[in-house]
This record gives C-alpha cells, sequence and structure tokens, in this order.
C-alpha cells in the first residue's frame, strides 16, 4: 500500500508550477482508476469498455465484461450516462462447471456529480453511482436475474499542472442476484481502494502505474469477509484525433488471502489477471 501513501501525500501538497501548463481531462488517465473530470455540457460521449478477467485456482477460467456507454453531461456539475453489458465466458473450472456463453448482461445508468474542480480546490472531487439490472451471474456466467449498486467517490490532483496526475478512488459495491433454476437468493458486496500516477511523456500520451485493494463480503452490508486481493499493473491513455481517445490498464494480482484458506492469493473471489480497454469518442 506505499503507492496509496505516496499518493495521499501528494494530493496534500502544494501545485508545482510547471513552464507550459496543458489543460487536460482526467476521467480515463488511470486505467481503473478514473479522474473526477465529466466533461462539459455540450460534449457528449460515446465509449466502449472490456474488461478481461483471466486466472481461477483449479482450471480454466477467461470472462470478458463490455459495456457501451452514451456519457450525457446536463451540466458542467452533473451527468447521466445509460449503458448495455455484454457478457462472454470460457469456464472450465471443477467448481463452476463447462460453459462458453456470449449474452447481454444487462442494463445500467450512471451518475455522476462533481463537488469540487481542480480550479477551485487542491484536488477535484465527484460522486459516482451505478445502478443495473443482470441477466447472468458474473462470478458463473451461468443465467440469473439480479440488480446491482456502486458508490464511489473520485479524487485527483495534478501534481505538476498538466504534466502528472495522481488519481485516488474509494469505492463500495453491492448486488443480489438469483440463478435460474435455484431458489436461493445470493447476496454480496465490497469494498474497494485504488491508488494511480499518470505523467505525460508525448503530446497526447500518457503512461502510469495503478494499484488496487479489492475485499469481497458475503451479504449486501459487508457482513461476512470472504476474501481480499492486492493488483498493481501499468496504465496507458492515448489520444488518437482530436475526438477519439484509447486507454488500457493491466492488473495482476500479487497478494490476496481467501477466508479459511491458506493459499497465496484469493482466486476464488478474485481473478490472477485483470485488464481493461476503453475506447471513446466525444461530439
Amino acid at each position: 500500500m506505499a503507492l496509496v501513501g505516496s499518493l495521499l501525500l501528494a494530493l496534500g501538497l502544494s501545485n508545482v508550477e510547471a513552464d507550459t501548463v496543458h489543460e487536460i481531462d482526467t476521467e480515463h488517465l488511470f486505467g481503473f482508476t478514473e479522474g473526477s473530470d465529466i466533461g462539459g455540457p455540450d460534449e457528449r460521449e460515446l465509449e466502449s469498455e472490456t474488461t478481461a478477467r483471466l486466472g481461477k485456482r483449479g482450471g480454466r477460467y477467461q470472462a470478458a465484461d463490455s459495456a457501451l456507454v452514451l456519457k450525457l453531461p446536463l451540466s458542467d456539475r452533473f451527468r447521466i450516462a445509460p449503458g448495455l453489458s455484454f457478457a462472454l465466458y470460457d469456464v472450465g473450472v471443477p467448481s463452476l462447471g463447462e460453459r462458453n456463453p456470449m449474452t447481454l448482461g444487462g442494463a445500467f445508468v450512471e451518475g455522476r456529480m462533481r463537488l469540487l474542480t481542480r480550479d477551485e480546490a487542491p484536488f477535484g472531487l465527484t460522486l459516482n453511482t451505478v445502478i443495473g439490472s443482470n441477466r447472468i451471474d458474473p462470478a458463473t456466467g451461468l443465467g440469473a436475474s439480479g440488480l446491482s449498486g456502486e458508490m464511489g467517490l473520485l479524487i485527483d490532483r495534478e501534481i505538476v499542472p498538466g504534466q502528472v496526475v495522481a488519481g485516488l478512488n474509494l469505492v463500495y459495491a453491492l448486488g443480489q442476484s438469483r440463478v435460474d433454476g435455484i431458489d436461493a437468493l445470493q447476496r454480496a458486496s465490497g469494498l474497494e481502494v485504488s491508488a494511480a500516477f499518470a505523467a505525460r511523456f508525448a503530446p497526447g500520451l500518457f503512461l502510469g502505474v495503478e494499484t488496487r485493494y479489492a475485499r469481497a463480503y458475503a451479504g449486501t452490508s459487508l457482513d461476512r469477509f470472504s476474501g481480499d486481493a492486492l493488483y498493481v499493473g501499468p496504465t496507458l491513455y492515448r489520444e488518437l484525433t482530436e475526438s477519439i481517445w484509447i486507454s488500457f490498464a493491466w492488473g495482476v494480482q500479487i497478494a490476496g488471502r481467501e477466508s479459511g484458506e491458506g493459499h497465496e492469493r484469493d482466486l476464488a473471489n478474485f481473478d490472477r489477471h485483470q485488464a481493461r480497454l476503453r475506447i471513446g469518442t466525444h461530439f
């Protein structure tokens, strides 16, 4: 967690003057971690996001979750973003069975309220909320009906204006689902803290590093600890044109524990590798 500590220190430092200051949009600079920017009222955005999750204990596990999102800023402080999710599973783990489904995952709507801008405060701060309806169980890929929710604080600061940016996210998520053919209702929740740095290496190119610590619980109120995982990996953000951008992040689980087990990593509640690719355009 040294990166988180360094980030908290950086968020409290005074602004460092740069010879040339470039205005930047921080939302997608960091990978899984997101910045506080939401775009202006006249800046609509269409975004594709794909998250690959690879590696479970005891067999083959490959999953890809994709989302198509339309982002609609209603003011310089508030934005809504409806979207559809899709999922692809290639599973051969004894505890999960064998399946290769590709299906519509569900629908969701995201709302973001910008509480502080970097112009009026030492850091930017945005409240993010997501409500979704799911047609599949995200862990197993089995058909299901469920609801999910997420609330997070997105914090960022320009350490060197226009050149070096730090981000910090605090997220609480919960959900419930009923797998098709099974009467029991499954409830789960989780916490995640992520921190990242990104630096400009060329016009429109940012490279960085990111760490995430996640905890999984049974029950929607963090009732019973199930496991935790620590991910570390690189990030990339590239502007392809004035209106099109791409970002990529890859995280490797370097530590973790599953409740009641003695393994070095939690490969029951979490994955060995996670990667995220985003492509977006604003109009």
